[in-house]
């Protein structure tokens, strides 16, 4: 059984940052696409970023290029989000979400509908 635990949320102000955690287990990890979600306030989640566990091309969400990076560490079978130069507009439930087989274009990692396995979700806030 996949499990996928997030961490690193938190209150920050605007233009600080965070990194988020996300500790998998349960598997091999090194066949999976990994994604971060959020869901902000009323609103529907969207995609943040995304990347093949085994390395390679990384993909982001318009709002978050040039601001969030993600990363994954094989040895610690932890994915990390650092979240640089935050926004009020960033604040949501950050959740992380695996699929067991990469996917092989931008757009199907940017739809939740195509991950198998989710965190419970880590808070961020961002005061202005």
């Amino acid at each position: 059984q996949v499990q996928l635990v997030e961490s690193g949320g938190g209150l920050v102000q605007a233009g600080g940052s965070l990194r988020l955690s996300c500790a998998a287990s349960g598997r091999t990890f090194s066949t999976y696409a990994m994604a971060w979600f959020r869901q902000g306030p009323g609103k529907e989640r969207e995609f943040v970023a995304a990347m093949p566990w085994s390395g390679g091309s990384t993909y982001y969400a318009d709002s978050v290029k040039g601001r969030f990076t993600i990363s994954g560490d094989d040895a610690k079978n932890t994915m990390y989000l650092q979240m640089n130069s935050l926004k009020p507009e960033d604040t949501a439930v950050y959740y992380c979400a695996a699929r067991p087989r990469n996917l092989y274009n931008t757009y199907a990692y940017t739809q939740d509908h195509n991950y198998n396995y989710w965190g419970q979700g880590t808070q961020v806030t961002v005061s202005s």
